[in-house]
């Protein structure tokens, strides 16, 4: 960040400010608001000049410093629907389509929605607008940020990045394995339709279109027995101890999907707010159709009863409340950098408080539309075994997107066609959620460092994609599958959930309510009412510390088909997930130990906003 120079406001007229913003602009400064003149000067809230830094009083006058922001005007979105259709992608994930529906049926049904409800209102929504308007104000990505708001918290951002690419390495490998039944579902009869294949065990039961068919529990379907045995090898795989060799066809995949991610954010939003045009509306297209479908076959309707019946007694348990707070989190996806980052390229005055209220509207009703797409299905599996709906819904995860649908699409008429479209939705679903992930990274390690790699984005991004490759290498092996599972559990966990709840302290906390709501009617021209703040200052904490607490405290087996995960491997998990917290405090020592001058010059340096330039 370029050091331009300083002025008095008191000093100068409202022309004489346009005519500095049109001098200064001309040298690579961005427009913002004057918010930092004393009442000395004729320049109102929201006239548009150059960057202005926190001022310091001098008598009655106002020093205010001139910076040239790292970024030229050209690093925006070219249109408002390429932002929202990005952070719309972003938080509708997979997660929306496989997690939602099992846990709203296994904590109550219809009753579940209400805690999900009070969540999202009192914690997820809230922290979710916080982090769109800290983005689009401060125009920084999650490491530079931290200057502008508390320095010694720097270390959030590191934190966030290392997060962003344990994720990378586990959540890709996913949708490569949606590729591969992609290109398997190019076939007149489906490959899991049946048990009389190569890899088959008799084990194999395929109760559909037969009669006098008896279900055991030893029993597996044509599409479990796929799933594990021909996509996965995984009876090639002992556990963690031998994971075994790569599966070269998997390798392909994800060659393929990391080199459709690079091509897609090479160029930036530019590149990127393009392809989201695609990749967030089809899944919503395709949806719809599965919905239909799902809706006209036989036994659909027990499906829908067992997931909206509610169970008002489980409100009685913390459990449920805990879950509610946790599917709310993980799927807005506040902590992230991705809501920084995307709303970093925003224009200024633009209204985020609406962005925030909309998206989170159509993220939540898309996981409650993904419950219908899903429990249609599962009523009709259990009319065709002739169980109960609950004997069906056990599976969670990947599970019930490799498993559980696939068999139902299986034996439907024109099953080709429904394979292809759910599972093109499954990719496209995921590949949001990459863009906006490397996006973070992307955003957070230029802004921090833009004299190294301003001009070098292209070969940045190729980095990037390389070390998330290679990083991915173990979750491609015949036991791949319980790597995909421990980074699951521990890579973006409690650190995640953590490293948020330290940014709301530091937010509200440390910055200032008061300070981040005079930015917010900075850009939008009115002040968060009182509800906003007393969630940001105290619900949202401790929103975030329930689910934290909860989450420690209850930690369940950690399990994967038959497999049982051994102690040791437990302990690297924590590691797995220490290391990326760890950032935080290993910063804030290196800063009060490296910084020149008396603890008190170094608390107030370290904890007063800055826009000096590194």
């Amino acid at each position: 960040m370029q050091h331009v120079r300083s002025l008095q406001c008191s000093s100068y007229t409202r022309g004489s400010l346009r005519r500095a913003a049109k001098l200064y602009r001309g040298h690579g400064a961005s427009n913002l608001p004057c918010r930092t003149c004393d009442a000395g000067d004729d320049a109102q809230d929201g006239e548009i000049v150059p960057w202005l830094s926190e001022p310091r009083a001098l008598g009655r006058t106002t020093a205010v410093h001139l910076y040239a922001e790292p970024r030229g005007l050209w690093h925006q979105w070219s249109k408002k629907m390429d932002f929202l259709l990005s952070v719309i992608g972003f938080a509708v994930d997979l997660g929306n389509v496989w997690r939602f529906p099992y846990i709203c049926y296994q904590n109550g049904g219809g009753a579940f929605l209400i805690p999900y409800t009070l969540m999202a209102i009192f914690g997820g929504v809230p922290l979710f607008y916080m982090e769109l308007a800290l983005g689009q104000f401060h125009r920084a990505g999650a490491i530079s940020i931290w200057k502008r708001i508390c320095p010694i918290f720097k270390g959030i951002g590191f934190a966030i990045c290392i997060i962003a690419l344990y994720v990378s390495f586990y959540y890709n490998t996913i949708i490569a394995w949606a590729l591969y039944y992609l290109y398997s579902s190019f076939t007149g009869t489906l490959p899991w339709t049946s048990c009389d294949n190569p890899w088959n065990t008799p084990n194999c039961t395929n109760y559909f279109g037969k009669s006098n068919v008896t279900w055991t529990t030893f029993s597996k379907s044509p599409a479990e027995e796929f799933y594990t045995r021909k996509v996965l090898e995984i009876q090639e795989s002992s556990g963690l101890y031998d994971v075994g060799g790569i599966r070269w066809q998997l390798l392909l995949c994800l060659f393929l999907l990391f080199t459709i991610v690079y091509f897609s954010l090479w160029k930036g939003v530019k590149t990127s707010g393009k392809v989201v045009w695609v990749t967030a509306t089809l899944p919503y297209i395709v949806l719809l159709i599965l919905l239909v479908r799902g809706a006209t076959l036989p036994g659909a309707w027990r499906g829908i009863v067992f997931y909206l019946r509610p169970d008002w007694e489980k409100l009685m348990s913390t459990a449920v409340w805990v879950d509610a707070a946790a599917q709310i989190f993980f799927s807005l996806g506040p902590g992230f950098g991705v809501l920084l980052a995307l709303a970093s390229y925003n224009h200024f005055n633009n209204n985020c408080y609406r962005d925030a209220i909309v998206t989170s509207v159509v993220n939540c009703l898309t996981s409650f539309l993904s419950g219908f797409v899903i429990f249609t299905v599962l009523g009709y599996m259990a009319e065709m075994r002739d169980v109960e709906v609950e004997d069906v819904a056990k599976d969670k995860g990947p599970s019930l997107l490799f498993i559980t649908y696939p068999e139902a699409i299986a034996n439907m008429v024109g099953s080709t066609f429904f394979a292809i479209i759910f599972f093109l939705m499954m990719i496209t679903l995921g590949l949001d959620s990459t863009f906006g992930g490397l996006e973070a990274v992307i955003t957070a390690v230029m802004d921090e460092y833009p004299h190294i790699l301003a001009k070098q984005r292209e070969l940045f991004v190729l980095g990037l994609i390389t070390i998330c490759f290679l990083g991915s290498l173990t979750t491609l092996t015949h036991g791949g599958a319980y790597v995909v599972k421990l980074l699951e559990e521990f890579g973006a966990g409690c650190s995640i959930l953590a490293v948020v709840l330290l940014e709301a302290i530091a937010v509200s906390w440390f910055y200032g309510i008061q300070r981040f709501c005079d930015d917010v009617k900075a850009m939008l021209g009115f002040t968060p009412g009182i509800f906003w703040k007393v969630c940001w200052v105290a619900i949202s904490p401790a929103f975030l510390a329930f689910i934290i607490v909860s989450s420690l405290l209850d930690q369940p087996l950690l399990m994967l088909f038959d497999y049982r995960y051994p102690e040791w491997s437990i302990s690297v998990g924590y590691l797995i997930g220490a290391s990326s917290f760890i950032c935080i405090p290993f910063y804030m020592v290196y800063k009060l130990v490296w910084t020149p001058g008396s603890l008190k010059q170094v608390r107030k340096n370290l904890l007063t906003p800055t826009l000096v330039p590194c």
